[in-house]
């Protein structure tokens, strides 16, 4: 088993067992291992953004294309997306977002935690159905499950992957 206790292998392959081909992130190191699996993954296409929102347009094209996507994100940029949250919400498009949590467990910057605490409210504000992991042996099960709500339900779902799950960044000084 990883370092990570193998929760990231784990969720990639709830992400294919639901047929995800596409995979929107803006580069986090707590997907890092996602975005490993699914640019190595065949018949399934990585595509980096340059901000969140684009995942969401992203998310819309794939599911009009007749493919699932999942948008991977950090907390600090679900704030970006709010606005466009609104496309999913009112076309009723499936969107399944995996979002690595700031501003919690031994955050060491400080502008983090504004957005880290914001982003369950945000999230539900704008329709989105939130779900948490925070225990490596959960977390394919929460993410099966919101897949199931976005893609079976065709709603919006998302997962907080948690600070203490994830592991808190350390500032090398």
């Amino acid at each position: 088993m990883s370092a990570d206790g193998g929760w990231p292998d784990s969720i990639f392959e709830v992400l294919q067992r639901f047929e995800v081909r596409q995979v929107a992130y803006v580069p986090d190191a707590g997907h890092t291992r996602l975005i490993e699996r699914a640019h190595a993954a065949p018949g399934m296409t990585a595509v980096v953004l340059t901000t969140e929102e684009e995942g969401v347009a992203l998310a819309a094209g794939a599911w009009l294309g007749g493919q699932r996507s999942v948008l991977l994100m950090q907390s600090s940029g679900v704030g970006n997306c709010v606005n466009m949250l609104s496309l999913i919400g009112l076309c009723r498009i499936p969107l399944l977002a995996l979002v690595t949590m700031r501003g919690e467990w031994g955050e060491f910057n400080p502008w983090q935690i504004p957005m880290g605490q914001a982003t369950p409210g945000a999230l539900e504000l704008a329709g989105v159905r939130v779900m948490r992991a925070e225990r490596p042996e959960e977390a394919a099960e929460v993410v099966q499950a919101a897949a199931v709500i976005a893609y079976e339900a065709g709603a919006a779902a998302a997962v907080l992957l948690s600070q203490r799950l994830i592991g808190a960044k350390v500032f090398m000084k």
